[in-house]
């Protein structure tokens, strides 16, 4: 072999992630990125900072248009990665791994800050409350901010210490693009079909209605009859993004996650139709329908549902009092910094360990809080000491689940955001009565605060994935840290304005508004809850002790609570996924040989992922405009079958066979 043959193979083999990229490292073992923690990498540059702010833009729009018409944000870290892959693969940038990460994090701040504001602030416009531009720029910047300051300094816990015990799905997924974008070749191939493969799928029965999403046991004599009987039914989504996430995310969490769900649908659903379908009068704050005269999936929502949120809670808080040493640590730091004025040993860290330092981060936190102070005293609460009071609910709260939001990113790549800010207002109502803000003026406060922590919660679950992928290619994680700043100040503008123009023209109300359906939910609860009305206390702690009980049996209380509160089809196929990566990676007495199968499973889910993602963003795009297939929206093919029980069976036996895809194509690999 020549030098230049030398050389181009070091450089093949500098762009391939390492074999211990997704285990737990052994005793004395580190982890070496991608880009060498010893060299330095353009990676902040114009070329990266204007593309990270235009995909900012054009995918806050979007998702927050997706969000309030179907109730669904998509996720955008992994369509922006395939996209700034592509174009600075189209300009022949050297060097674009580096800058890729910061376009792909700049611009992953859409998705988070439209989820904040989504959740909430249309509220506004349900209650019939004042609402403005200032209110929505300010709650979703502010709630960014703050997001971001209080993950900063759980970053080394969860992206380092933390390395192969927690999956990361999404951030895997997108680790495998940028790497494999840069590097191309055979794993190239394997993704760009993958995410055809995968995209095509979801595109068919999401845009065309060929057959149905999500399939029940109902479409069996015995399972119609458990579910009118029993109240039970087993739901399967057949979506190929999902399938890949739970491939992702392996056996272990995903059957944890199923477990959780299926307590919720098999044992609380039916018992709480047991007990309750006696009953005369409906049972409940907001439930104006009989237990009697509800389906599985009614008192899932309005029931069995809160006790996932209570389970949240609890898992958040067990997880608070677990990180103990991590969160006096960064106490410990920044009282070093402020009094002793040290360092913290900056000097001596890597490139690829260099955070914002924490004087810096305590003082942002500071001119952070003002600021809230400030937009609270101006434009929502009328006295100094309801502002104060309203602050304090904002930080501590937002702090406290902020390491909830992170351990949900990293274990299922779900953000359990809307739960939690469910159960954010629940507490901020209850303080605002007792401090004398009841009526709209109490709902205003309310929704606004709601809006704040909703937005902070979900950016930094959000900036979790960005950092771990930053971890994983060898990325500087200050730069990470600062520029994201700028990505939510983006983001925040672009999304008051889309909902600014997105009422004037549908409204939120009405047979023509849209859907909003995580707002109307807020609204719904915020509204008796300002009116001393029922609040399901119990069923919160129900959850909680559920949790705590999981705890004590040392199974992960976060993953089954997540399992408890996400809708049932959402969890199956991950179960299916967790499976199917189970299988190649053990098939063999050749570990090698099962290390190269679940390789080629990751590259494979990495690419339904992805496919399913982007094509998700087309579908949202052509419902925007409208688009009318021959047999698309309003056509036959949705109406009849995808709707129907042989639509249900035509995903079952397509289901199969992307599973059976998945499962001999990873079995190909060689090792």
């Amino acid at each position: 072999m020549d030098r230049s043959e030398e050389a181009r193979s070091a450089e093949q083999e500098s762009r391939t992630l390492p074999e211990n990229a997704f285990t737990e490292l052994k005793e004395g073992e580190e982890y070496q990125p991608v880009m060498s923690p010893a060299k330095v990498y353009p990676e902040v540059t114009a070329w990266s900072v204007t593309w990270g702010l235009v995909m900012a833009v054009l995918f806050s729009a979007a998702a927050a248009y997706s969000g309030l018409k179907i109730g669904q944000v998509f996720e955008a870290a992994i369509p922006i990665a395939i996209l700034a892959v592509g174009v600075t693969g189209l300009a022949k940038k050297p060097n674009g791994l580096g800058q890729n990460v910061i376009i792909q994090s700049i611009g992953s701040a859409s998705g988070s800050v439209v989820a904040g504001a989504i959740f909430t602030i249309p509220a506004l416009y349900i209650l019939a409350l004042p609402a403005s531009y200032f209110h929505m720029f300010m709650a979703s910047a502010l709630g960014g901010f703050i997001g971001i300051l209080f993950l900063i300094p759980f970053r080394k816990y969860f992206v380092k210490d933390m390395h192969g015990k927690l999956p990361f799905p999404e951030g895997t997924a997108t680790t495998e693009i940028l790497v494999t974008g840069e590097k191309g070749g055979k794993e190239a191939l394997v993704l760009v079909i993958s995410g055809l493969i995968g995209g095509a799928f979801d595109f068919t029965f999401s845009a065309f209605g060929l057959w149905s999403e999500v399939i029940t046991s109902r479409i069996f004599s015995w399972g119609q009859a458990l579910s009118d009987k029993f109240k039970m039914v087993f739901r399967l989504d057949v979506s190929a993004m999902i399938l890949g996430l739970g491939y992702i995310i392996g056996l272990k969490y995903s059957a944890i996650i199923a477990a959780g769900s299926f307590l919720s649908w098999f044992v609380l659903v039916p018992l709480v139709y047991e007990i309750g379908r006696h009953l005369t009068t409906p049972l409940g704050a907001g439930v104006t329908t009989l237990i009697s005269q509800m389906g599985p999936g009614d008192i899932f929502q309005n029931y069995v549902r809160q006790i996932g949120i209570g389970g949240i809670a609890m898992a958040g808080i067990i997880g608070i009092v677990r990180s103990s040493k991590i969160i006096a640590g960064a106490f410990k730091l920044a009282y070093s910094e402020i009094v002793h004025r040290k360092s913290g040993g900056e000097g001596n860290t890597i490139r690829t360990q260099t955070d914002i330092r924490m004087l810096w981060i305590v003082t942002l936190i500071l001119l952070a809080a003002i600021a809230v102070f400030a937009f609270f005293i101006i434009g929502v609460v009328p006295s100094v000491f309801q502002a104060v009071v309203s602050l304090l609910v904002v930080l501590i709260i937002s702090f406290l689940f902020t390491t909830v939001a992170a351990n949900a990113i990293a274990i299922v790549g779900t953000n359990p955001v809307s739960g939690m800010t469910l159960m954010t207002l629940i507490l901020s109502s209850v303080v605002l009565v007792q401090i004398g803000l009841t009526g709209k003026s109490g709902m205003l406060s309310a929704m606004i605060i709601g809006g704040v922590v909703c937005t902070a919660l979900a950016v930094a679950g959000s900036f979790i994935t960005d950092l771990k992928i930053g971890y994983w290619l060898g990325s500087t994680p200050k730069k990470q840290e600062a520029w994201k700043f700028l990505g939510v100040l983006v983001s925040a503008a672009t999304v008051g304005g889309v909902i600014l123009v997105l009422n004037k023209a549908y409204g939120f109300t009405g047979e023509q508004g849209l859907v909003a359906p995580q707002a109307n939910a807020m609204a719904a609860v915020i509204k008796p809850l300002m009116s001393n009305a029922q609040t399901p206390w119990m069923l919160y702690i129900v959850g909680g002790v559920i949790a705590l009980l999981l705890a004590i049996l040392k199974v992960p209380p976060l993953a089954f609570a997540l399992g408890m509160y996400i809708p049932q089809e959402l969890n199956t196929p991950l179960l299916v996924g967790g499976a199917i990566a189970w299988f190649v990676s053990t098939r063999s007495k050749n570990e090698k040989l099962n290390n190269a199968r679940l390789h080629r499973g990751t590259l494979i889910a990495s690419g339904f992922i992805a496919g399913g993602a982007l094509l998700g963003v087309l579908n949202a795009f052509l419902k925007f405009i409208d688009m009318q297939w021959p047999f698309g929206y309003s056509g036959w093919f949705n109406a009849h079958l995808a709707e129907s029980t042989n639509g249900e069976l035509v995903g079952l036996v397509m289901f199969v066979f992307l599973c059976a895809y998945a499962l001999w194509d990873s079995m190909r690999a060689k090792e």
